[in-house]
Order: C-alpha cells, then structure tokens, then sequence
C-alpha cells in the first residue's frame, strides 16, 4: 500500500528557461550524429567494446570507433 505523506507540497512548476533544439541524424548502423547547441560541428555517436558486443554489432564493418550515448550521459552527470 502506498500512500502520499501529508507534508508533501503541490505546486506550479516554473517558467521554462531553456529548450534545447537538437536534431540527430542516422547515419550506417548505430552511427548517429547529433547537432548540439553550442557545438560547431556535430557530435558522433556509435557503440564500441562491450556495448557492440551485447548488441551484435561487428566493431570491424562499423569503419570508425566513437563513443557511445550512455558515455555521454556519465561524463555530463559526472561533471
């Protein structure tokens, strides 16, 4: 059984400050590019390692190595 404390507050959320436009383009297989706000070029996505492994993909027809989303999303939260 769940049940919502008493102490909770129910509000209105704040003005929105940012939206963040980005368009990703697929490119061969799981090679993505991402155009990112702030970046002059875009970002390369793909898989490699371990993540290329447990999803089947061939490192070796991929041509080109680059990080994936997942590495991405640990060096923004760690940072």
């Amino acid at each position: 059984m769940c049940s919502r404390p008493d102490s909770v507050i129910v509000g209105i959320m704040a003005e929105v400050v940012y939206v963040s436009n980005v368009r990703l383009e697929r490119r061969k297989g799981p090679l993505r590019l991402a155009y990112l706000p702030g970046e002059e070029r875009p970002v390369s996505f793909s898989v490699h390692g371990g993540i290329a492994k447990h999803y089947g993909v061939d490192e070796k027809k991929l041509g080109e190595s680059h990080a994936a989303t997942i590495d991405y999303v640990v060096a923004a939260t760690a940072g």
